[in-house]
């Protein structure tokens, strides 16, 4: 027995250390000394990067909050034209990534754009330009970063509102409460954590952002620390930079935690939960909310996928000038390569969690999840950095022959960043699942004569079936979507629809990024839907 529980504990301890060693390089780096730039960087664009980062965050945040929130709550309260349609459309958001959108954005309303070809068409010959507004820099950054990410707040805080008793309703209706009243005193804070957590994803992506804020050309602390490797070969200047990004998003969490106090939002009820009973919309209010879905799903995911359609039928050569076959099976190859092992070592380190109970093992695996929070280009670099030291302090040394092949510019080293990126989300989809098989179940298989293997084996695995199956679908299109990481460590010659849509982008063929980003929000999209019956049940429907 003390055999198979070190088996466990060793497993789930060196999971997670594989996992933390890349996130303390970023931090250690911190205190190694710094080139030229920093003092350039700081007597120059220092201030223009820490602003941009403020004003984009706040921005993101606030545009966000107002879309997810009303979303949610329009659609979880009342009852109105495809109501039902617009609650699981919404999060086809999750679709287009933010420099996707940037294109989308950009290609419309741009000089002689989209936009421009509309209005020709309809009313003739005209100077339309200096009538057709312009998105781009911060504006269209903020944009395309808050219609590509309110559904983190949407579906966190929609889930939140489902759960919330019709009592308290009722409650705020004899205390003579508008709905707008109850909205905002009862209902909104009761969802406060949700709402915290979806805002905290979106503040966590918002700063990680490469691809949109590049493309507007806007200096954030994130193309600063790009800018300080690639053009400065400055990693230590780039570890720096991160670490201030990630305490900015600490002390942000620290405020709102202070700001709560001791307030509580679970519901003691004695009435016991009553479902809410939606209201059913009619005449100006019910085509008003209509209206504002049928914006935000317009413009989160039709405006983009319309964009990108048009310019692959009006530029038909773009689609026969790519490899479209080789571009799908090196994104789904990554995918499954990066899935499988996402999904199997989370599992077991979970369940080593489980079994062990070590207070040491929980505090590694507290700071194995982190690696979400730090940008992938960070991860990608640190890696780096951590391969060549091994490489020339101990390897070299050893006379062996040399690692950095293997790890960098290969797909074994881009599926080690991908699980250092994204094990927070395995790890945690797997867990939550976890938390609803009582541990009364163990000792009874123990009782029974099963080994922990077996335990794990037969009753875990089935148990956790649809969660191992969510936390792969999930990862997936993360994973479709990453940009930075595909970027840095993909072999020679190695595309993925990503990176092809970037790179065509950045070469200022906007027109050429349009075939590989439609593939890439329709595979995207074939994802949601699937992932969409897992987070948008609803038991009062």
């Amino acid at each position: 027995m003390i055999r198979n529980l070190n088996f466990w504990f060793f497993s789930s301890f060196i999971i997670s250390l594989v996992v933390i060693i890349p996130i303390v390089t970023v931090f250690s780096s911190f205190f190694e000394n710094t080139s030229n730039y920093f003092e350039i960087l700081k007597n120059t664009f220092l201030f223009e990067y820490t602003f941009n980062s403020f004003v984009l965050l706040i921005s993101v945040l606030m545009l966000t909050f107002i879309i997810g929130t009303s979303s949610a709550y329009l659609v979880s309260f009342y009852k109105f034209p495809l109501s039902n349609f617009f609650k699981w459309a919404l999060i086809l958001s999750f679709a287009v990534p933010p420099y996707i959108y940037a294109y989308s954005l950009t290609a419309f309303f741009e000089n002689y754009g989209t936009a421009y070809t509309i209005l020709k068409n309809l009313f003739g010959e005209g100077n339309y330009n200096q009538h057709i507004p312009k998105f781009d820099g911060m504006f269209g950054s903020i944009l395309s970063i808050s219609f590509s990410l309110f559904g983190y707040v949407y579906i966190l805080t929609r889930a939140s509102f489902l759960y919330q008793s019709q009592n308290f309703i009722d409650l705020g209706k004899n205390l003579g409460f508008s709905n707008f009243r109850s909205f905002y005193s009862i209902v909104l804070p009761g969802a406060r954590p949700a709402i915290v957590a979806g805002l905290s994803l979106v503040a966590m992506e918002t700063l990680a952002e490469f691809g949109a804020v590049d493309f507007f050309s806007i200096n954030t602390l994130t193309t600063g620390i790009y800018n300080s490797w690639i053009a400065f070969d400055d990693l230590a200047f780039a570890n720096q930079l991160s670490f201030f990004l990630l305490l900015f998003i600490f002390a942000l969490f620290v405020l709102e935690n202070l700001s709560r106090k001791k307030a509580k939002y679970h519901f003691n009820s004695r009435g016991g939960f009553k479902q809410k009973e939606k209201i059913r919309l009619t005449k100006s209010k019910s085509f008003l909310a209509f209206g504002f879905c049928f914006f935000i799903f317009f413009m989160s995911f039709l405006f983009p996928l319309c964009q990108m359609f048009y310019w692959t039928i009006k530029f038909p050569e773009n689609l026969f000038d790519l490899n479209i076959f080789d571009l799908f099976l090196n994104t789904v190859y990554l995918v499954v390569l990066s899935s499988f092992a996402l999904i199997v070592f989370s599992l077991i380190s979970n369940y080593g969690n489980r079994v062990s109970n070590n207070k040491v093992l929980n505090l590694m695996s507290t700071l194995s999840i982190s690696g979400y929070a730090i940008p992938g280009v960070i991860l990608a670099i640190a890696f780096i950095t951590f391969v060549v030291w091994i490489d020339e302090s101990m390897i070299k040394n050893m006379g062996l022959l040399s690692i950095k092949k293997i790890f960098i510019g290969s797909i074994f080293g881009l599926v080690i960043v991908y699980f250092v990126r994204f094990y927070s989300l395995a790890f945690n989809g797997i867990k939550s699942g976890y938390e609803k098989i009582n541990i009364y179940v163990d000792e009874s298989a123990y009782l029974l004569g099963y080994s922990k293997r077996k335990t794990f084996m037969n009753i875990h695995v089935p148990f956790l079936r649809n969660s191992l199956l969510f936390v792969g679908i999930l990862v997936s299109l993360e994973i479709i979507r990453e940009l930075p990481i595909a970027l840095i460590l993909r072999p020679f010659n190695f595309e993925t629809f990503a990176t092809t849509a970037y790179i065509s982008a950045s070469e200022d063929l906007l027109e050429a990024a349009a075939v590989p980003s439609l593939f890439l929000i329709l595979i995207a999209t074939i994802f949601i839907m699937i992932t969409s019956k897992y987070i948008l049940r609803d038991t009062n429907e």
